[in-house]
């Protein structure tokens, strides 16, 4: 069985012609699950499967990671065979800001009638959640204030941190034995956002090793952090991952 992490974008947010970053997970070649859901990851999902995406994990609620969510909307809600099939994930504490951001505006529709949420099955969780027999694991992670942006980690294969500063204690719980992570970099930090100097200071050799960057400026960013000698995805990219590891006797 072959596993694939497939880089749908790359970019920050100012930085579209990289693409919102998103990625999906692939499991002999087929979408298994997409995290985020930017304003043209609809469009690069589509190109790539010839569907839409059946599950969609939330990191945060920015645009840039969410945007694309009123389009699918649409899109699902006039589908009577996917309507309330496609599941949405997403830690417990973003729930009220999703709400807030892409479903509380009145009228969904024109025409009135319909609730934003009968067109997915929404899926809140806090540890993590199953999906085809795996279980991923959710963390928190730094962006802004606490309890707004999280991670999502399958043991043994990959970590995706999303938006973040440097996380290492929580790297070593969620991705210690020697899984990629994928994680944000940009050539300077912020805030908000991990810069190249804040991985050279945060993480030891052993870890940087296994870094797959993602989420910088511009693709001069993204050369000049190669040419520091990292890792680093390009759109339309796929990573081979490792296969995960059997789910743990006490996940879930």
């Amino acid at each position: 069985m072959n596993w694939h992490l497939h880089f749908l974008g790359t970019g920050a947010a100012h930085a579209v012609e990289l693409g919102s970053s998103a990625v999906v997970l692939e499991r002999d070649g087929e979408p298994l699950l997409l995290i985020d859901c930017g304003p043209d990851t609809l469009d690069r999902y589509r190109a790539a499967y010839g569907s839409l995406p059946r599950a969609l994990y939330i990191t945060h609620t920015h645009m840039d990671h969410i945007g694309g969510m009123e389009r699918l909307f649409t899109r699902v809600w006039f589908d009577e065979a996917l309507r309330g099939t496609i599941r949405v994930f997403c830690h417990a504490a973003l729930v009220p800001w999703l709400q807030a951001r892409v479903a509380d505006y009145p009228g969904v529709l024109a025409e009135g009638g319909v609730n934003y949420w009968e067109a997915f099955r929404l899926v809140p969780c806090t540890r993590g959640f199953w999906l085809d027999g795996l279980w991923f694991d959710v963390f928190a992670t730094r962006h802004h204030r606490p309890d707004t942006s999280f991670g999502l980690a399958l043991a043994g294969s990959f970590a995706y941190t999303g938006d973040t500063r440097p996380i290492p204690e929580v790297l070593e719980r969620y991705a210690g034995n020697g899984e990629l992570v994928a994680h944000d970099c940009g050539l300077h930090g912020n805030p908000s956002h991990t810069g190249i100097d804040d991985i050279e200071r945060e993480y030891d050799a052993v870890l940087r090793r296994r870094l797959l960057l993602y989420h910088y400026g511009s693709a001069a960013d993204g050369a000049a952090l190669s040419a520091r000698g990292y890792r680093v995805a390009a759109t339309g990219q796929r990573i081979a991952l490792r296969m995960p590891t059997p789910p743990r006797a006490d996940a879930g």
